[in-house]
C-alpha cells in the first residue's frame, strides 16, 4: 500500500455545478492528484472563466454544458460526450440551490425547484453516467449530501429533504450498482464559505452561533473537502459503497 493508491492520473472526472464554490475547489483538487476534468455547468461564461483558470494551474480541461434537471439533455450530453472523448470515469453531483423560508410561508414552486436541482438532478446525471460505468464494469459516483441530511435548522425545510433524499438515493445507487463495480457514496459538508452561504457568512450573530456549535468553532474552507473527494475518487475507497462521509467539523457529533 502507498501513496499511489490515490494518484487519479488517467482518470476523468465530471463535476456539476463546478463553475464556482464547491464544485469548482473539488475540481481544482481532482485535478491536482492528475485527473482530467470535465466542468458543468448552465451559464457558459461563468463555464469558460473556470476552465481558463484550471487549465491555467497545469490542468486538462474539458467544458460540458447542460441542465442537469433535464433528463434528455444530460443523456444527451454525456452520451455525446463519451463517444467523443471516452469514459467519465468520475462523477460528482454537486450541483445544487437553497431557498430560506419558514415552512408555513415556503412557495410550492420553490420547493418544486429544490426537488429538481438537488435530487431529479442526482437521478438524471447518475443514471446517464452509471449506464457506461456498468458496461465498463468500473467507475466512481460521490454524490454532495449535506449536514442537513442528518440535522434541520428553521427557514430550510425542503432543503433539509432533499440532501435527505440525496443520502438514501445514494444508498439505493450502492445496493444496485456495486454488483457492476460500481463505488457511490456521499459526502456531506458542514457549514462552508460558499457562495450558496453568503447570506449566513455576512450574518455576524449567525457565524457566532456557527462557532459555539460547531467543535471545530469556525466555517469551513472548500479546500477541506478536497481530501475526501480524493479518498472516494480513489483506489483507496475500492470497498466503501453506500456510505455517507460528514466533513463539518464535528457538528453532527456533538449536542
Amino acid at each position: 500500500m502507498s501513496l499511489q493508491m490515490f494518484d487519479l492520473t488517467g482518470q476523468r472526472a465530471l463535476i456539476t455545478g463546478s463553475s464556482q464554490g464547491i464544485g469548482f475547489a473539488l475540481a481544482r483538487g481532482l485535478a491536482g492528484v492528475g485527473a482530467e476534468i470535465v466542468l458543468n455547468g448552465r451559464d457558459e461564461d461563468k463555464l469558460a472563466s473556470a476552465a481558463k483558470a484550471l487549465a491555467e494551474e497545469g490542468a486538462t480541461v474539458h467544458q460540458l454544458a447542460f441542465d442537469a434537471t433535464d433528463h434528455e439533455g444530460v443523456r444527451s450530453a454525456v452520451d455525446g460526450f463519451e463517444a467523443a472523448n471516452g469514459p467519465i470515469d468520475i462523477l460528482i453531483n454537486n450541483a445544487g440551490m437553497q431557498h430560506r423560508t419558514e415552512l408555513e410561508n415556503f412557495p410550492a414552486d420553490a420547493f418544486e425547484r429544490l426537488l429538481q436541482t438537488n435530487v431529479a438532478s442526482v437521478f438524471h446525471v447518475g443514471q446517464a453516467v452509471a449506464r457506461h460505468m456498468i458496461a465498463r464494469g468500473t467507475g466512481k459516483i460521490i454524490n454532495i449530501a449535506s449536514v442537513q441530511t442528518a440535522l434541520a435548522r428553521p427557514g430550510i425545510a425542503p432543503y433539509t429533504a432533499t440532501k435527505g433524499a440525496v443520502a438514501n438515493l445514494t444508498k439505493g445507487m450502492a445496493t444496485d450498482w456495486a454488483q457492476h463495480g460500481l463505488n457511490c457514496n456521499a459526502i456531506a459538508p458542514g457549514y462552508f464559505d460558499t457562495p450558496l452561504n453568503a447570506a449566513l457568512v455576512a450574518d455576524d450573530e449567525f457565524s457566532a452561533w456557527l462557532a459555539k456549535r460547531t467543535p471545530a468553532g469556525r466555517w469551513g474552507n472548500v479546500e477541506e473537502l478536497v481530501g475526501a473527494a480524493i479518498f472516494l475518487s480513489s483506489k483507496g475507497a475500492s470497498f466503501v459503497n453506500g456510505h455517507t462521509l460528514y466533513v463539518d467539523g464535528g457538528i453532527t457529533a456533538s449536542l
